[in-house]
């Protein structure tokens, strides 16, 4: 992908991959043992297990909502280190047909060639024959299916669609392309599920939390009505949660794990960048605590 194109929304792949190519190394030492970088997701407030039990119902969630349980193709748009599809190739539904073809975008090196391992290294437990997975250093905008997706899931992508100087009638055209194309992708009895940080706080923009600024330069929240509006037509918003705790509850953990690996930390990748996160952890959870920004998660079905 040519990453100098002027049309593309969002943050640049240069951007992404100067938060996300940091080093799986020093990910790995504050995620838990799912690798998972987005909010889990807990029974309710008095739930006091782990957060790796977490992530992985957040993780069921999704695939039980899109129906990536319970049918043969699947894109994650935003795949991380793939979590989602191996879990969907691994965890299938009663009586439902094995997963065939899974998909996942990213525009992470790093990402990509650790999801690419973990799907290697997993492919015995996902049955014979074994499904088939790429795993593309692509943006969606780019992005042409040969034919429909069962299912699509995106977790944490959407957050980096709009820029910070983009006005809400640009960024609901935005989003809007996005919905439209995963319409398109999709088959007609297709769901999709969607999970975003977005502003909680009506007078709250970027430019007044500049920790969010620093660790990702090029990107913008949306706002709720965003979403709805983007979605209109296109899809039915059946389910929306706002898991705001969860994803605070989430920052917290992983700054804790972070100050008890922080000579680590800083090996890996020096004072600077460990302060940085640092930074962005602790005043994240700040965020979704105080009620100024809100963990979204919905389940869409074609329209």
């Amino acid at each position: 992908m040519d990453e100098t194109k002027a049309s593309e929304p969002g943050a640049s792949a240069a951007a992404i991959r100067a938060h996300y190519d940091v080093g799986n190394n020093f990910y790995r030492l504050w995620l838990d043992e799912t690798l998972t970088y987005s909010a889990a997701m807990w029974r309710d407030e008095h739930d006091t297990g782990s957060l790796a039990d977490a992530q992985r119902r957040k993780i069921s969630w999704h695939l039980h909502h899109s129906g990536a349980d319970r049918t043969d193709t699947v894109l994650d748009v935003g795949c991380g280190w793939g979590g989602i599809l191996r879990a969907a190739a691994a965890t299938r539904a009663e009586g439902g047909p094995r997963l065939v073809h899974g998909v996942g975008l990213t525009l992470s090196d790093a990402q990509a060639d650790l999801a690419r391992d973990a799907i290697a290294r997993d492919m015995p437990n996902f049955g014979s024959p074994p499904p088939r997975f790429d795993i593309r250093l692509e943006s969606w905008v780019d992005h042409k299916p040969a034919e429909p997706y069962g299912a699509v899931v995106s977790i944490g992508a959407f957050e980096h669609f709009t820029k910070p100087d983009d006005d809400s009638a640009t960024k609901i055209a935005i989003y809007r392309d996005f919905f439209s194309r995963c319409r398109d992708w999709l088959r007609p009895d297709g769901r999709m599920t969607l999970q975003t940080i977005a502003y909680g706080d009506p007078n709250l923009d970027a430019a007044a939390i500049p920790f969010m600024r620093d660790i990702f330069p090029d990107s913008d929240l949306p706002r709720v009505g965003d979403v709805f509006a983007a979605t209109d037509g296109l899809f039915e918003v059946e389910r929306l949660r706002n898991d705001r705790v969860d994803y605070a509850r989430t920052c917290d953990i992983w700054a804790k794990n972070l100050r008890a690996h922080r000579a680590e930390a800083v090996a890996l990748v020096g004072i600077e960048q460990t302060r940085r996160y640092e930074r962005y952890l602790k005043f994240s959870g700040w965020g979704f605590w105080s009620n100024h920004l809100h963990l979204l998660r919905f389940r869409l079905k074609r329209r």
